[in-house]
């Protein structure tokens, strides 16, 4: 599934997944002093889901990261193989970043 996302669906998909982590280990310190078979029974579910919730949120960064270092380095690898045409790029970049912003 990580592999389908776009960078923006990851960096979205993480920080949501930390906002339901966080909230997730609020609640259970809220109810920390709460009693019961069902309460416990439900903590201790949270808490497995948590800790799930945790480790597929590490494996999406990873994942991430692996991806940007792949891309990184497949740029690298371009610009020593083709200097003149990463050369020409920037320029065509360059270039046109410079009559947008011209235009404002």
């Amino acid at each position: 599934m990580a592999e389908s996302l776009t960078s923006g669906g990851r960096e979205q998909l993480a920080a949501e997944m930390k906002s339901i982590i966080a909230d997730a280990e609020e609640l259970l310190k809220a109810t920390a002093s709460a009693t019961g078979d069902r309460i416990m029974a439900a903590r201790a579910r949270a808490e497995e889901s948590l800790k799930a919730a945790r480790e597929r949120l590490s494996n999406v960064d990873d994942a991430a990261m692996a991806q940007m270092k792949e891309v990184a380095k497949s740029a690298d690898d371009y610009v020593r193989e083709h200097p003149w045409g990463a050369v020409g790029i920037a320029a065509v970049a360059g270039l046109l970043l410079g009559v947008m912003i011209s235009r404002r």
